[in-house]
């Protein structure tokens, strides 16, 4: 999340990791430092209390050894599949390991379950190399630390119900059941919940940062399978390696869905991209034609003077600009309207039922939102505002300005041009000339 940067020479990461004067922790807000210290103080007690008050046998040796091995094996043989998540994806990054941690919640005392995540987390930091160059050491430690901090939270909530690990809910029929499926909401919303401070080192909104209905899905899964693994490891021991291969396939499964995403969306302003625009666009036509009294909305979109803000500005303060008109024409349509990028400063909104006055009244929306809209920057040490920001729209609407996807872009975007020569900021309907 603190962006990519240049490789330091490895003795000289591992300097900076020995040398406290030179963490990257201390440039971080005050806030952030307080609660780094707080979760890790939190987790060091509750591992000493639990480790004087737990008792470790010796199956507990061998489970704890098996979970670790499979979570190191599953790790490595996902480690291109990882390597390119990461790299294709800017939603927030699920990588798998809660298989292994919450079975550990679910078999192993609570102080042995905060060694296994120290395993598994070392693991990840030495093994995944674009990882180390771009994320500070505190970033990993930290996410371990709430991990750990999850997983006492999950066993809090076993031990209120009576049922300490998975052995004991073998016998406790229905209470165990419910016992183990509460311990795994209760890891699901923690882990959500302590991870809110890390908001105040990223741009993302608490939406992007908590990632869609797919993101969240994919932890679910993670965590029945963790349930799964200790179900077999506390009754077949021997088929634990059986979890292996399906979770394996899911890893690819969830690239092949970001690739998906990822060569439909613009990079740079989160937007679809013309392909992914057109997709969406196809259905919809597909869709009125089936209908007779269906219409929808197309709008081309292009910002006024965009040159002379790259000129003046740059070209970084130029792609501000353009996340924020693109977040800001988001926010003047629907949820289920789709907004893309045809490249530069031009948009392009698709409108699903809607007449031809409703698409208007939404294209002046637009219009007026983006009129209103300051863009900040950074400058050196100064922060800086755009301002006077303007848009000429055109539109089109089917089936009157046209029955193709492709004749109602032509059409809007004659529209866009007679918005421009007539002095652009303004909206012009293409339809009735279509």
């Amino acid at each position: 999340m603190d962006g990519a940067r240049p490789a330091e020479p490895r003795v000289g990461r591992i300097r900076g990791v020995l040398d406290p004067a030179h963490w990257t922790l201390w440039k971080q807000r005050p806030s952030l430092v307080f609660y780094c210290f707080l979760v890790e103080s939190v987790a060091l007690v509750a591992t000493v209390w639990t480790a004087a008050v737990v008792p470790v046998r010796a199956w507990d040796l061998v489970v704890f050894g098996v979970l670790a091995g499979l979570g190191v094996l599953q790790a490595e043989l996902g480690r291109q599949v990882e390597r390119v998540r990461r790299l294709v994806s800017d939603t927030p990054h699920i990588n798998l390991t809660s298989v292994w941690t919450f079975a550990g919640v679910l078999l192993l005392p609570p102080a042995l379950g905060t060694a296994l995540i120290a395993v598994l987390y070392v693991h990840l930091a030495t093994r995944s190399l674009a990882r180390m160059k771009r994320v500070p050491p505190f970033r990993t430690t930290l996410n371990a630390t709430l991990v750990v901090v999850t997983c006492y939270s999950a066993d809090f909530v076993l031990a209120r119900l009576g049922v300490s690990d998975m052995y004991a809910a073998l016998t406790a029929g229905w209470r165990g059941v419910t016992a183990i499926a509460l311990a795994a909401v209760t890891y699901f919303l923690v882990a959500a919940i302590t991870i809110l401070p890390a908001l105040t080192i990223t741009t993302r909104s608490v939406k992007a940062f908590f990632g869609g209905l797919g993101d969240n899905l994919l932890e679910v899964a993670t965590l029945c399978l963790g349930m799964l693994t200790a179900l077999t490891l506390a009754t077949l021991p021997a088929l634990t390696l059986a979890i292996v291969p399906p979770l394996l396939v899911l890893h690819r499964a969830v690239l092949i869905k970001q690739l998906e995403i990822a060569a439909t969306t613009d990079e740079k302003t989160g937007l679809f991209n013309t392909t992914g625009w057109h997709l969406l666009a196809s259905r919809e036509l597909a869709r009125a034609q089936r209908s007779t009294r269906s219409t929808f909305g197309v709008l081309m979109i292009d910002l006024d003077y965009f040159k002379l803000i790259n000129d003046e500005h740059g070209h970084l303060a130029g792609d501000t600009v353009l996340r924020a008109v693109a977040a800001t024409i988001k926010t003047a349509v629907r949820d289920y309207d789709s907004v893309g990028r045809f490249g530069g400063e031009e948009f392009v909104v698709l409108l699903p039922d809607i007449g031809p006055a409703a698409v208007l009244a939404v294209a002046e929306r637009i219009r007026s939102a983006i009129e209103q809209l300051k863009v900040e920057y950074e400058d050196g040490s100064r922060t800086r505002v755009i301002g006077d920001l303007s848009a000429s729209i055109g539109v089109a609407t089917y089936p009157d300005g046209g029955t193709a996807v492709d004749r109602l872009l032509q059409a809007a975007d004659k529209a866009l041009y007679r918005a421009k020569d007539a002095g652009r900021n303004q909206v012009v309907d293409g339809t009735a000339t279509a």
